[in-house]
């Protein structure tokens, strides 16, 4: 099981260059995105139940591949009856085994079944994985952003801080009015109150990961990871019938393909062959007895199960189109949803950059005199919502990619199990 869910997730790497962004000691090692779902995937009840589902459908193609087993059998004529038959003088005892003949294919069509279902198994494991490769990354970036808003949210603080000081300066000194001194207190109150709801959400996102991956998340995160924005491929729709999101319907329209050619070897009677040996009490002789049976398909010869059987193969091939039709949708909502993301997060650098310089600016004219207070916290309050709406952004581009990721993923080498 181990070695299936290494194959579907992507090996740990190290990220040692968020330990400067995150504050964090150099010695603290630092929990990569990679290494978290690497941790989810050998963690997660999922993949616990995938595999078993896998181990199940390997035992079961072994006992498909089985042959019926003979039956003993034995019996005894002529007894308990009147004159001569009484008692068991004359008694007739046979004793023998019937061995059971399938013809029609049976035994191969069982097998095409089994195999097929062990596919869906092992596709269902790799679909498992790229889901849990989802979770932990949406979870991730949560918690990323989550320590990035509560980083702004304490340097909003600090800056609160500073402005109630000077504020406090300049009505002692007669610059300003007292009203100066409240809007900066309640400047610094709300600002602190914004770390403390920010301080929980934190905890809560790292909380969450933890749960997760089923490992405490006390060191550092790859906080730059946000910051790394790889150009948005838009060919990943060309292909869609290799991509997993299809592997389950087509091992679905397979298990249905084979369940015909069983239901149609199904309705050829097997045959029962019987040799035995027969003893006869009253001249002690011994003699070979030879047995064949065939069923007589009268009342079921089978053909509800074969209309059945192909009443799924209809509705499995059926349910494959329509996932095509729905993963081609979804592709393409995935798409767009990353261009626009794409967008919003690229063009963070420019306004993050000039709501800086515009609250700089005001900084330094309110100490000097020229701006008023207004606009002083004006400008911080616009600083402060575009770095929220950056990393806002940033995370919105991570959680896009991702799930176009899982959209388009493609069928893992070891899903190719061929049905024979």
């Amino acid at each position: 099981m181990k070695m299936i869910f290494a194959a579907c997730v992507a090996a740990a790497s190290c990220a040692g260059v968020a330990q400067a962004q995150s504050g964090a000691p150099a010695s603290t090692p630092v929990l990569s995105l990679e290494q978290a779902v690497v941790a989810a995937g050998g963690a997660a009840p999922a993949a616990d139940a995938a595999g078993a589902a896998i181990e199940a459908a390997q035992a079961a193609r072994t006992v498909a591949g089985l042959r019926p087993n003979p039956v003993a059998q034995g019996q005894i004529e002529n007894v308990v009856g009147t004159g001569p038959y009484s008692g068991l003088n004359s008694a007739e005892t046979t004793l023998g085994v019937a061995i059971p003949i399938e013809l029609g294919g049976k035994r191969s069509a069982r097998l095409a079944v089994a195999q097929a279902q062990l596919s869906r198994a092992e596709v269902q494991a790799a679909v498992v994985a790229a889901d849990i490769r989802l979770q932990v990354t949406q979870l991730y970036v949560a918690a990323v952003a989550a320590e990035r808003r509560l980083a702004t949210a304490r340097d909003q603080a600090r800056i609160a801080a500073d402005v109630l000081r000077a504020a406090t300066v300049r009505v002692q000194a007669g610059r300003a009015s007292p009203l100066e001194e409240q809007r900066a207190q309640v400047a610094r109150l709300t600002a602190d109150a914004t770390v403390e709801r920010f301080m929980r959400l934190a905890e809560a996102s790292r909380a969450n990961l933890a749960r997760r991956i089923a490992m405490p998340t006390i060191g550092a995160l790859d906080m730059a990871m946000l910051d790394r924005l790889p150009p948005v491929d838009g060919t990943a729709a060309e292909a869609p019938t290799a991509m997993l999101a299809l592997a389950a319907a087509d091992a679905d329209l397979a298990i249905a393909e084979g369940g015909v050619r069983l239901a149609r070897a199904n309705r050829v009677p097997d045959l029962n062959i019987g040799p035995a040996l027969r003893r006869l009490e009253a001249t002690r002789d011994m003699a070979a007895v030879f047995s064949v049976s065939i069923p007589i398909p009268l009342f079921d010869n089978g053909r509800a199960a074969v209309a059945r059987a192909q009443a799924e193969r209809l509705q499995a091939d059926a349910q494959r189109r329509m996932t095509a039709l729905d993963l081609e949708q979804a592709i393409t909502d995935a798409q767009a949803d990353l261009a626009n993301a794409d967008t919003a997060a690229r063009t963070t650098v420019p306004a993050l950059a000039a709501a800086q310089e515009a609250a700089r600016i005001a900084r330094i004219g309110y100490r000097e005199g020229k701006f008023g207070q207004i606009d002083l916290l004006d400008a911080e309050r616009t600083l402060a919502d575009t770095r929220l709406a950056a990393i806002d952004a940033l995370a919105d581009y991570h959680t896009a990619r991702a799930r176009l990721a899982r959209l388009t993923a493609p069928v893992p080498a070891p899903m190719t199990g061929e049905i024979r």
